[in-house]
């Protein structure tokens, strides 16, 4: 846990940009210590480990799901989260928007668009997303609410390819609130931006960042929890 880096990024920060500490293989000890330092936003990306880490951990942390959300491991975490930054498909909506029902929530989302020059990270195209924002299904889901977009840039060292494709989801950002979202106070989010590129995130745009190792340290993923069932 590097605390003095920790501050140092929080202190930093621009006041639209908010500091989602990811969690994500850390222990609830790591959580609280930084708890106690003023910390309340916290990203997972496994469903269970963030409901296990819920239930032992202060109430008042805005659990922010970060990661790719299977349709099945909704349920685990629909009581509580604060944000679920990756709807990658109508069918994931569909059954947040179900699960929400249950608790008499309106669960705030962010959609996920493909943005890197690599097949293995989700989310929709423009096109794609358009397609579902004028749908029949999408005009029925009324515990669900989008607050705005996310996307992850390529991994590579390359920061001018980082660069446009930050500045390619602010575009699609743009294009959406233009189109469906001009009179919706909510949507007004775009998270981007990780430990190795967010502060070309900020100057691009971002309002919500995702740090996780530059906090916690490095992950050791041999001490990670078993694969979700």
């Amino acid at each position: 846990m590097n605390l003095e880096k920790y501050n140092e990024i929080k202190n930093n920060l621009p006041d639209h940009v908010q500091l989602i500490a990811v969690s994500k293989f850390k222990p609830a000890t790591d959580i609280q210590m930084l708890y106690d330092e003023g910390q309340r936003a916290f990203g997972e990306n496994k469903a269970q480990e963030m409901k296990a880490k819920h239930e032992v951990l202060p109430k008042d942390i805005h659990w922010h799901f970060i990661g790719h959300l299977q349709t099945n491991k909704v349920k685990y975490i629909a009581p509580f989260v604060t944000l679920i930054h990756s709807i990658d498909s109508e069918a994931l909506l569909q059954e947040v928007d179900k699960q929400a029902v249950k608790y008499d929530r309106v669960i705030p989302c962010l959609i996920q668009f493909h943005i890197a020059k690599e097949d293995t990270k989700f989310g929709f195209s423009l096109g794609e997303c358009e397609t579902m924002l004028q749908g029949e299904v999408f005009q029925n889901l009324h515990h669900v609410k989008i607050c705005g977009v996310m996307g992850m840039a390529t991994f590579t060292e390359d920061m001018e390819r980082v660069r446009k494709e930050f500045q390619k989801l602010h575009s699609i950002f743009n294009t959406l609130k233009e189109k469906y979202f001009p009179n919706n106070p909510d949507f007004k989010e775009i998270s981007m931006g990780m430990t190795d590129d967010y502060p070309i995130a900020i100057e691009e745009g971002s309002t919500l960042i995702r740090i996780g190792s530059a906090i916690f340290g490095p992950r050791d993923y041999s001490q990670m929890l078993s694969p979700e069932i």
